[in-house]
């Protein structure tokens, strides 16, 4: 029997495995980490549905329109629409799971995030990820001990096996014995992602190499709007990356303001006066890169939840609360944190189709590596209901289909390594990568990038991560506009004859860049 191999074990991972057992078919669990230590753990603010429990009149068309118009109408519109009309069967059953939401009067609690007026957000506290990661683990467990899920912790995936075009199972190194061996059957990618390219500068885990969906890219499978980067515009500096400062923060009432003149300016609230603090994460972190630089302003914007109740702070913000205490010794109940922007999501990603398929037949991908549901900017609250709702999608379109002819598991035979680049190399290689993938981007500064990139492969050789960090640059210089999180000062404004995926693919020997098929 066909076994499934799943590379990763967070959000996406795990609902692939739980829907695949629950459908009676086998599946290997391979990640570098427990699933206690995935990066789902890691996301606090809460996950969108449309459940119309807050009397708002909210529906799954508001929620459709929202994910379409936050993300500037690059998104796959037939899977946009399938992952909001799920949505609130999926917060469901995550709570039938045992999720602790937030609730009241019988209800689930939903409140405001960014880019969106209704209150469509479903938390449990600051710690929705590990809430909803801890109650997958469990349900996980089931069916490992029914042995139809088989866990590989401490693996990492080295590469993907293709015959005739098709994956037949993936290549995967023990990292404690160092052996390695070749799994077959269809995969499912859930690695994460693409943190591992940005050391230090980003949110994410610092266990999320980007090592894997670089491999893919090297193998010739199709990317999307991998110029799309968010940032996040409420992070702290804290040891090898940035801390978060969930959104949640300004969806309870937290107010952005910088020094104008010796006074405070809260200065999302006088520009955008309907949404204010809870515009989308491009818009933000784009003013506040513009008003660091207005020559009366201070050089740091401050994030004010000194007004939150304490009600507010116990019941809804209590991790975030001790997080800020711990990393910067601010109570932000009493006082003013300062802010910045940092590297949080990568809305671009390998490519699928609304069923998470992807050009090569036998290989799905979910979760964050993939790109599909958010365009040129992620939404707030999309990106676990995007990495569940995914996974689940991608198993149920394997369980729909043929039982593939494949071998269980033989020891690999073959010369495949991960071939990774010295820690200080991977560090020029972000640091360029930053230079010309920055919250303001130029053709003239990506052209620089990309010329130290050059430098840097004709000294160091070339490694998948550079080969997907050049179509990253290439991505960006080809669409010649500013969309989302996407912003050209050469070219500021949006272009509708580019309202199209950027597409990557390197074959031959060259990367592939065009906007729309």
């Amino acid at each position: 029997m066909e076994k499934i191999n799943i590379i990763g074990a967070g959000l996406a991972g795990l609902t692939a495995a739980i829907t695949l057992a629950k459908g009676g078919r086998h599946c290997r669990l391979i990640s570098l980490q427990p699933s206690e230590r995935a990066q789902s753990v890691l996301a606090e603010g809460g996950i969108n549905a449309a459940l119309d429990v807050m009397g708002e009149g909210d529906s799954t068309e508001y929620h459709f329109e929202d994910t379409m118009r936050g993300g500037v109408y690059l998104a796959d519109e037939t899977a946009v629409r399938r992952l909001t009309d799920a949505a609130p069967d999926t917060v469901k059953w995550l709570a039938s799971l045992g999720v602790p939401f937030n609730m009241a009067d019988g209800h689930i609690v939903q409140r405001n995030f960014g880019g969106q007026k209704k209150k469509r957000t479903a938390y449990a506290k600051s710690s929705t990820g590990k809430m909803l990661m801890t109650a997958l683990i469990d349900e996980t467990r089931k069916y490992e001990a029914a042995g139809l899920v088989e866990r590989y912790p401490h693996h990492e995936f080295v590469t993907a096996v293709t015959e005739g075009g098709e994956c037949t199972g993936a290549v995967v190194r023990d990292r404690y014995s160092g052996s390695t061996v070749l799994f077959g059957g269809r995969v499912i990618m859930c690695c994460g992602g693409l943190a591992g390219l940005f050391p230090s500068m980003t949110t994410g885990t610092t266990q999320n190499s980007g090592y894997a969906a670089a491999r893919l890219f090297e193998q010739g499978v199709r990317f999307s709007n991998a110029e799309m980067l968010q940032y996040h515009p409420t992070t702290i500096g804290i040891p090898d990356k940035r801390c978060l400062v969930t959104e949640a923060a300004r969806g309870e009432g937290g107010r952005l303001y910088i020094e104008r003149g010796g006074e405070k300016w809260y200065f999302m609230e006088e520009k955008y006066p309907e949404l204010k603090n809870l515009m989308p994460r491009d818009v933000v972190s784009r003013e506040m890169y513009f008003v660091r630089r207005e020559k009366d302003c201070g050089d740091t914007v401050f994030l004010d939840m000194t007004g939150l109740s304490q009600e507010i702070w116990q019941k809804r913000l209590p991790d975030l609360r001790a997080e800020i205490m711990h990393y910067l010794s601010i109570d932000p109940a009493k006082q003013p944190v300062p802010v910045h922007e940092g590297i949080h999501y990568f809305m671009g990603g390998i490519h699928t189709d609304a069923f998470h398929r992807t050009n090569i037949a036998g290989l799905y991908a979910a979760g964050e590596c993939t790109s599909q549901y958010h365009g040129a900017n992620r939404l707030g609250g999309n990106s676990m209901l995007g990495a569940v709702f995914g996974g689940k999608t991608a198993a149920e379109d394997i369980l729909a289909a043929a039982e593939m002819t494949a071998a269980d598991e033989t020891a690999y035979s073959g010369s495949e390594t991960v071939r990774e680049p010295t820690d200080a190399v991977k560090r020029q290689l972000g640091s360029l990568l930053y230079e010309g993938l920055g919250i303001v981007r130029s053709e003239q500064g990506i052209d620089k990038a990309l010329k130290k990139l050059d430098e840097l492969e004709a000294s160091e050789g070339v490694f998948p991560r550079m080969l997907l960090g050049r179509a990253m640059l290439l991505s960006a210089r080809e669409r010649r506009e500013s969309r989302g999180a996407h912003y050209r000062e050469d070219f500021p404004e949006k272009n509708d004859a580019l309202r199209a995926p950027t597409f990557a693919v390197y074959r031959n020997g060259r990367t592939e860049i065009k906007i729309g098929d």
